[in-house]
C-alpha cells in the first residue's frame, strides 16, 4: 500500500445552521499540508459541527460549504475520521475491526496485503498480542489504540479527529498523544479537543472558536515538533493564554 501525499485544505463556510440557529457564517479555515491543526472551543461552539461538515456527516442540516485542496483534487474519498467513541464492532476481533473498511470497499489489494498492513499497524500501536481478541477484552486505552490503527489503515491523506482521547485517564492520554503524533506525521490533520495542553502538544497551529455565529481566533503556533513536552515552559504559558481566551468567550 503506497504512501499518501497530503494536500493543504482551505475551508470556506458560507453558512452552517441548525434550524434557526446559525453556527457559522462567512468563516474560513486553512489546514496546512502535512500539518496538524487543532481547534478549541467551549461546548456548543461548533467544533464538532465543522468537523462533521468536512466529513460529510451533517445530514439534513443547512450547510453551504466550499472546500479547496492545494492539489486541485476533490476532498471526497480522501478523509479518515476518528470519533471520541472507539466505535469498534463487538462481534469482530481487533484485526477484523482494523481491516473492516478495506474488506467492505477495496478490491485493489489482496487479503494477504490487507492483513499484513493491519498486523503491522497493530504492532505499531502495541496491540500485536490482541489481534484476535474481542473489543470487550480491551481496556479503554487499548480500544482507542485499536481505533487509531483502524483510522490509519484507511491510508488517507486527510485525518479528522473529534476528541479521540478525552475519555482516557491523564497518563494514557499522554501516551496516545505521543503515539498519534508520530503516526500522523505528514498527514493533514484536524484535531478537535477541549484540552488546551493537548492542542499545544500536538498542533502546528491552534485556533479557538467563540461567538455566535462562531469566529476563529488568530492561530497560536507552538515551537518545535510534536509531541512537545507537557512541562515545557512555553507550552504552559500558552496554555494559560488559551484558558483565558476560552474563559472570556461567551
Amino acid at each position: 500500500m503506497t504512501a499518501v501525499s497530503a494536500p493543504g485544505v482551505r475551508v470556506h463556510i458560507n453558512r452552517l445552521a441548525y434550524a434557526s440557529h446559525t453556527v457559522f457564517e462567512e468563516m474560513q479555515l486553512q489546514l496546512q499540508a502535512g500539518q496538524c491543526t487543532c481547534l478549541l472551543g467551549r461546548s456548543g461552539s461548533g467544533k464538532s459541527s465543522l468537523l462533521r461538515a468536512l466529513a460529510q456527516l451533517l445530514g439534513e442540516r443547512v450547510c453551504e460549504l466550499r472546500v479547496e485542496c492545494s492539489d486541485t483534487l476533490p476532498l471526497t474519498g480522501r478523509v479518515a475520521y476518528m470519533a471520541q467513541e472507539d466505535l469498534l464492532l463487538p462481534w469482530l476481533t481487533v484485526l477484523e475491526n482494523a481491516t473492516l473498511g478495506y474488506r467492505l470497499r477495496d478490491r485493489s489489494h489482496t487479503r494477504q496485503e490487507v492483513v499484513q498492513r493491519a498486523t503491522q499497524l497493530l504492532r505499531d500501536v502495541g496491540l500485536a498480542a490482541f489481534a484476535h481478541a474481542s473489543p470487550a477484552e480491551l481496556s479503554g486505552g487499548m480500544r482507542q489504540r485499536a481505533a487509531l490503527a483502524r483510522t490509519l489503515m484507511e491510508n488517507q491523506p486527510v485525518v479528522l479527529m473529534d476528541e479521540p482521547f478525552s475519555a482516557l485517564d491523564a497518563i494514557t492520554r499522554l501516551e496516545l498523544q505521543n503515539l498519534a503524533a508520530g503516526m500522523l506525521r505528514r498527514r493533514t490533520t484536524l484535531l478537535i479537543t477541549h484540552d488546551p495542553l493537548e492542542a499545544l502538544r500536538l498542533g502546528d497551529a491552534v485556533y479557538t472558536l467563540d461567538g455566535q455565529p462562531a469566529k476563529l481566533s488568530a492561530p497560536l503556533r507552538p515551537c518545535g515538533p510534536a509531541p512537545r513536552p507537557a512541562g515545557d515552559a512555553q507550552l504552559l504559558s500558552l496554555q494559560a493564554q488559551l484558558l483565558t481566551q476560552l474563559a472570556d468567550s461567551p
